[in-house]
């Protein structure tokens, strides 16, 4: 999901010039999570999820970041203490219709509410990205998502990636149940994937209320992905039935891979085979590691704000030991938090030379965001489902449910996980 305009892009020789930034040796502490991501599973940092939301915040959001059974009339509210809102964005995602919630700002500008007589809809899940400036025109940003009230006794499948998209070969198509499901074989039945051209899909199930789909290999690029639902009235669980029966799809694009040598301290960004810059990176410190293995982008921030304290990075005080609220081009790899964002505050030679993050790929960037650094420039090149592997790093190997990681196992330990077997 972009968020702002796209910028111009720059050519291929710029990207390869940024080489030169790769000399002498920098020490600093790189932002690097905002909180768990859309798709489920757990950081083994013993955070809550990035549910809870910080004494400081800027931006108030009403529901709270992951509400569920919100009701379509209750309460929805964007504020600030100070200062003005920039710009507020709701939508309806993960749906066959996504959609915008119309709102107006106060006068002051202050406050965000949906235009009078707004009702959201059942069983939906509605995101909210607001920007704000304080009092002195800092710029901070808050990302949060709530899902609306499900009737008693029924089921619904939120899922990924929107439809009419179009995403990267590393796609994978993830369902995360509101309920638990008994009857995965029959709630599976009901998931029907065909492609053109044909590929052969199959689903794995992560704990009784995830679902991802993929084929064997990366998607090729052009392929159109339909997905039938049919889960209306399939018996999930003893008396909760499902509601949906809808046709969703998506296309995939070009073809583009990315190889972070965490070691060798660069980026490797490939389009359809062919070389097409090495970026010099920072990746995570010696204490805080950066995972090892595939991982697929999955949400897209022109900025955005990370707090360490969200995923257990706290000092003695329990306050985060870091908190970002401006972090520009953020692109989510994990649900845990790991992200590949520009980096502003770091001196420009820690890049290409050394590890300093808290787990995340930093590239060069300018407060603000820039179109022509390292960052502006990956970032208007990346569609949802671009696959970044790290590699050379000291840590374990991304889990397969941390985010879509399900390409880090083989073909038939996926098959193995189907209820359809």
């Amino acid at each position: 999901m972009r968020h702002g305009l796209k910028r111009a892009g720059l050519g291929v020789a710029t990207a390869m010039a940024w080489a030169g930034l790769m000399a002498g040796a920098a020490v600093g502490l790189t932002g690097c999570t905002a909180g768990a991501g859309p798709l489920g599973g757990l950081t083994d940092l013993g955070s809550d999820g990035g549910k809870a939301r910080a004494s400081d915040d800027t931006i108030e959001v009403t529901p709270r970041d992951g509400a569920e059974g919100v009701a379509p009339d209750g309460r929805l509210e964007v504020r600030v203490p100070d200062g003005r809102l920039e710009s507020v964005r709701v939508r309806k995602v993960e749906d066959d219709r996504p959609a915008e919630v119309d709102g107006a700002l106060s006068p002051d500008g202050l406050r965000w509410r949906p235009l009078p007589g707004t009702r959201l809809a059942l069983a939906a899940k509605y995101s909210v990205d607001a920007v704000a400036l304080d009092g002195h025109g800092r710029r901070s940003a808050r990302h949060t998502t709530f899902t609306t009230l499900v009737p008693e006794h029924r089921f619904i499948g939120y899922f990924a990636p929107e439809n009419r998209s179009t995403v990267g070969t590393g796609m994978i198509i993830s369902f995360r149940f509101n309920r638990p499901v008994q009857d995965r074989a029959a709630v599976e039945r009901g998931i029907r994937v065909t492609a053109e051209p044909h590929t052969e899909v199959a689903g794995h199930w992560f704990g009784d209320r995830r679902l991802d789909l993929r084929p064997e290999r990366y998607w090729k690029p052009g392929t159109r992905v339909t997905v039938d639902l049919r889960l209306r009235d399939v018996e999930a669980a003893p008396g909760v039935y499902g509601i949906q029966q809808k046709t969703v799809g998506f296309t995939v694009g070009r073809s583009q891979t990315s190889l972070v040598d965490a070691e060798a301290h660069t980026m490797e960004v490939r389009r359809d085979g062919r070389l097409l810059a090495r970026l010099p990176i920072t990746a995570g410190a010696p204490k805080t590691t950066t995972y090892n293995g595939k991982m697929v982008v999955t949400e897209m921030f022109d900025v955005t704000r990370m707090n360490g304290a969200t995923v257990g990075f706290k000092d003695a005080k329990g306050k985060g030991e870091y908190d970002i609220k401006d972090v520009p081009h953020a692109m989510r790899l994990t649900a845990s938090g790991t992200f590949l964002h520009g980096n502003y505050w770091a001196p420009a030679s820690t890049f290409g030379s050394a590890n300093v993050s808290h787990g995340c790929v930093g590239l060069r960037d300018v407060k603000g965001g820039g179109a022509d650094t390292p960052a502006g420039w990956f970032f208007d090149r990346t569609l949802i489902g671009d696959v970044v592997e790290v590699v050379n790093s000291r840590d374990r190997k991304v889990a397969p449910d941390n985010g879509l990681g399900g390409w880090n196992m083989d073909w038939d330990q996926w098959k193995a996980g189907s209820a359809l077997r």
